[in-house]
């Protein structure tokens, strides 16, 4: 205990007094002496007494001392000399200078446990919250909130003084709050101002500190009361906006996955089951593009999505020119048998693909620049997600001027609205069809680009996204493009919010029962096709 006090009061002085860096060689060696002695021993209290007594020892490598401790790379010597263990495997000594030869038996390994880590952690986070750099200095305020260590109240008081930038002054507001209300310490109106420091980040371990302050003084627990329900309801009010923004990016690939499809249903009446294998197709594209830059362009690999996608629509539309050639040109007018027949293309496909990648899962490496999250208050923000958000939107706004402005887009409205007389005008139906099948299969590869990022491609990829993709056609408006975002983006967020509540499963039944409900009362979906032929 008084070794405890004496390592506290080390640290106030060093840290807390500008009057610290005028200590004498002599009392910095005499600290830096003590910190050997007791990191050497083999008792964890001692070395944790250690850890603050180095901390506040003033050498200039305490942090490499520190870092390697938490990292179990720190070993002492018979004479309490200090060597680090580098990542190379070779050893220096406690100034950075190569260690002399020196039997591996002679070391022994400093002792560390949790308690021994945290406490590195709060000290690193001390030395660091006077870094020249913003960001170190922000950092080690998260790391000091997260510790707690009631040692390091006199170092968060004088750094609070002399900060400057107000992203790092209110977090290490934060932590010195953290640490008053942790430790009991702080007189009453230090107290209160903690506690709406702590209501002012609004978070759950915001909320877990408030909440624990039984048995204190009544004003304080009335104003951490009044904080956690305030948190309480800013918390219900992000989770909101989190399921909303999860519902927008299911709906985000739905769109992707159902384009191609509302283009094939509403231009020629076909149930291609085999849709979702052109997903999988350009999930297995992704996955090709990236092995062979990797084998012979490693400079280029973060390019590989990019260099994916027109690579997937033109596979993928390939295939599905191929297929409308040669099967469904057959089939027209028999919409069962067009089923069955597509269906059991897609199991060949399935097979197909086992044979040539095997039946295990294969993984696509995110590039740095999808990989992470952003926070926008209590709303994370995965940035793959965004980048597919943003994807469909490109994809869906390229469609729609394509089948706007093109000479392709007006013969297939044209034929859309009435094939009798498209083709009495000229337009040559049967390649109108290929190519539409084309493009609608060239739409679902990209859409299995996207894919790659979030589930693992398998020769099942498109198979858990077929019947969603109906449901999203059926909804919108067999053809309607308008209808088909609006369809898929109304079924992500529905499916986010019922998931929590009813489960995947049953979440997932309920809204196929209210889409047979809606569809008794609007069989044509929210947005019918207009037209001689669709209003027969």
């Amino acid at each position: 205990m008084k070794a405890s006090i004496r390592a506290i009061l080390l640290i106030a002085l060093v840290l807390a007094s500008p009057l610290a860096h005028a200590q004498s060689h002599s009392d910095a060696r005499e600290s830096h002496s003590d910190a050997r002695a007791l990191l050497a021993s083999q008792r964890y209290d001692d070395v944790r007494e250690g850890v603050h007594t180095l901390a506040a020892s003033g050498n200039p490598n305490a942090a490499a001392l520190l870092t390697a401790l938490r990292d179990g790379r720190l070993f002492f010597a018979s004479d309490k000399a200090l060597y680090i263990r580098g990542q190379d495997g070779r050893l220096t000594t406690e100034s950075g200078h190569p260690a002399p030869d020196i039997a591996a038996s002679a070391l022994h390994p400093v002792r560390v446990n949790n308690a021994v880590r945290r406490a590195a952690d709060a000290a690193l986070g001390a030395l660091n919250l006077f870094a020249p750099s913003a960001t170190d200095r922000e950092t080690a305020a998260a790391a000091v909130f997260q510790t707690r260590d009631p040692a390091l109240l006199p170092a968060l008081d004088r750094a609070l003084a002399q900060e400057k930038d107000p992203s790092v002054h209110r977090a290490m507001e934060q932590a010195w709050a953290a640490v008053l209300l942790s430790s009991g310490s702080g007189s009453a109106a230090e107290r209160l101002a903690a506690v709406a420091a702590l209501r002012a980040r609004g978070d759950l371990e915001s909320r877990a500190i408030l909440a624990s302050l039984s048995g204190q003084p009544p004003e304080l627990v009335e104003a951490s009361g009044q904080a956690v329900r305030a948190i309480d309801r800013d918390l219900q009010l992000w989770n909101l906006a989190q399921n909303v923004f999860y519902g927008i990016s299911l709906g985000s690939v739905l769109l992707l996955a159902a384009s191609g499809l509302a283009i094939t249903f509403g231009v020629m009446g076909v149930i291609n089951m085999a849709h979702g294998e052109m997903v999988m197709l350009g999930a297995y594209t992704t996955f090709v593009v990236q092995q062979a830059m990797q084998a012979y362009s490693p400079g280029l690999l973060n390019l590989s999505l990019p260099a994916s996608v027109p690579l997937a629509f033109l596979i993928a539309g390939g295939a599905g020119v191929l297929i409308e050639r040669g099967l469904i040109r057959f089939l027209y007018g028999r919409p069962l048998e067009t089923l069955l027949a597509t269906f059991g293309l897609s199991l060949i496909l399935q097979q197909a693909v086992r044979i040539l990648f095997g039946p295990t899962n294969r993984q696509v490496a995110a590039p740095p620049w999808m990989s992470g999250a952003t926070r926008l208050g209590g709303l994370t923000l995965t940035w793959n997600r965004l980048w597919i958000i943003a994807f469909a939107a490109l994809v869906f706004a390229g469609l729609m001027a394509l089948l706007r402005y093109s000479s392709l887009g007006l013969r297939m409205r044209a034929v859309t609205q009435n094939r009798t007389m498209a083709a009495a005008m000229g337009i040559r139906t049967p390649w109108i069809d290929a190519l539409t099948f084309g493009l609608g299969s060239g739409v679902a590869g990209m859409a299995g680009v996207a894919l790659s990022q979030i589930d693992n491609v398998s020769p099942n990829l498109g198979q858990a996204y077929i019947v969603d993709s109906f449901m999203v056609v059926v909804f919108g408006g067999a053809g309607n493009l308008w209808g088909t975002a609006v369809g898929a983006l109304t079924l992500g967020v529905v499916n986010k919010f019922l998931e929590p509540v009813a489960g995947a499963v049953l979440g997932k039944i309920l809204v196929l029962i209210a889409l047979i409900l809606f569809i008794q009362r609007k069989p044509r979906g929210l947005f019918p096709l207009r037209g001689r032929a669709a209003e027969a």
